[in-house]
Order: C-alpha cells, then sequence, then structure tokens
C-alpha cells in the first residue's frame, strides 16, 4: 500500500475530532518528510483541518462550519506521559462547565506537578497551574473544586457572592467519603483556599467535624483573608477571618 493510501485509511478510521500528528503514522511508515508533505497536501484541501504546527483533526462539519474538537483532545498529550496520567483540564473553562459562569474562554489550564510556560496552539493559549497533590481519576474531580475555590477572585462574568452560593450547592452533593478526601487534599493548597473550604463546608452543614477542625487548625489565627463576601451568604465567614 502506498503512503498516501495508508495514511488516508487511517484516517479514515478515526472519529471526528480525533487530533493527531505525524507521529501516528510511523509504526507503518517510515518516511518522516513523505507522511508530512500527505499530511499538509490533505489540509490544504481541506480533506483535514491544521489545529496547530504539526497537529491535525478529523474535522465535523456543521451548517456552521467545521467544529474544533473537544478541549481534551487539544491537550491530550500535555495530560498524560507514557500512559500515566500527569494532569487535567481545570480552570476557565471548567467554570462554565460547574455552572459558576455563563463565559466560554479560549484559555486551557491545566493542572500539573510539572508547570511549563504558557503557550498558544492554535486559538487556544495554554495555560499551567502547580499542583502539588498526586493526580489521578478518582480525585480530580476534588482537585477542580478546590481550583476553583482557590482561583474564586478569577472567575470571570460574576461576583464571588454567586460563586460561593454555587460552590455550596456543588458541595453538598458530594458524599461523606468525598467530602473528607476534598479536605485532606486541600492540605496542600493555600491557607486562603483551605479557611474558605473551611468556611463553605460549615455553611452547608457538613458532618465532618474532625476533619474540619483539623484543616482550620493549620491556619494563622491572625491571618485574615479578604474576599469581600456577604454575611448573607457566608454567615460564619469571620470565624474563618474572612472579610
Amino acid at each position: 500500500m502506498k503512503t498516501s493510501e495508508y495514511i488516508e485509511d487511517k484516517i479514515n478510521k478515526l472519529p471526528k475530532g480525533y487530533v493527531f500528528t505525524y507521529i501516528d503514522f510511523m509504526n507503518e511508515v517510515s518516511r518522516r518528510e513523505a507522511v508530512i508533505k500527505h499530511l499538509n497536501r490533505m489540509a490544504g484541501s481541506g480533506r483535514i483541518n491544521k489545529l496547530s504546527k504539526g497537529k491535525y483533526f478529523k474535522p465535523q462539519e456543521t451548517v456552521f462550519g467545521s467544529l474544533l474538537p473537544d478541549q481534551r483532545q487539544i491537550v491530550k498529550d500535555l495530560l498524560e506521559e507514557n500512559g500515566k496520567l500527569v494532569g487535567y483540564i481545570t480552570g476557565y473553562s471548567l467554570y462554565n462547565s460547574l455552572g459558576l459562569t455563563t463565559q466560554v474562554s479560549s484559555v486551557i489550564q491545566i493542572g500539573k506537578r510539572e508547570i511549563r510556560p504558557s503557550f498558544k496552539r492554535g486559538r487556544f493559549r495554554i495555560t499551567f497551574i502547580k499542583q502539588k497533590n498526586t493526580i489521578n481519576k478518582d480525585n480530580i474531580p476534588l482537585l477542580r473544586l478546590l481550583d476553583a475555590i482557590r482561583y474564586i477572585k478569577k472567575i470571570p462574568d460574576t461576583t464571588i457572592d454567586k460563586s460561593c452560593i454555587r460552590l455550596m450547592v456543588l458541595l453538598r452533593e458530594l458524599k461523606s467519603d468525598k467530602q473528607k478526601q476534598l479536605i485532606k487534599l486541600a492540605f496542600k493548597y493555600s491557607p486562603a483556599t483551605r479557611a474558605l473550604l473551611g468556611a463553605l463546608l460549615r455553611e452547608i452543614g457538613c458532618k465532618e467535624e474532625a476533619e474540619i477542625r483539623d484543616l482550620q487548625d493549620t491556619l494563622n489565627p491572625i491571618t485574615v483573608y479578604n474576599l469581600t463576601i456577604s454575611e448573607d451568604v457566608l454567615s460564619n465567614a469571620k470565624y474563618w477571618n474572612i472579610k
């Protein structure tokens, strides 16, 4: 089979929106230059789309034009290394999916232990935040909640009060074991994050009293956290030195 035929046959079998590079074809084809040349030719003819330098995707056409791949496809090479999970999508795109804002961002933020400078990939800017906890599939939803609490001042197109109200809804939905796990993960976050988490958990009547006390014991009793939250929303804010 010719190189061009092999590439086109494999692409035809890929799902729409799947992001790939020339490396995906190198197991069967040894000529790197030939693969890249044919992929660029296909992109030029509109049969595939180019996401960024060296990255392509199989487009899904609609009446409004080609859809971009979902965000996980766009950054999947940054989320895993040798089959091991090392990162997760968080930040601005997460705020929308959690119902914290209606704004859709062109920034994809990734939580990782080892971070790097931000860069552009197609129309998206990829940025990173340091995650000190071990990352696994089980704790990613909890890490995302903690990230939202940590960056509550940066959630766009909303207020801190509204964000707190929505976060309390999400915290109430967690089962007891997940609330405990959330508190444990919070120990590696900033003091302001720990204080706000404790206040939110108290506000919703969380039953994990011992864990919440342990959380408060990690805080400096004279440190004040300026978040400007209404007492109507967070009645115990002063107890946690939140103003």
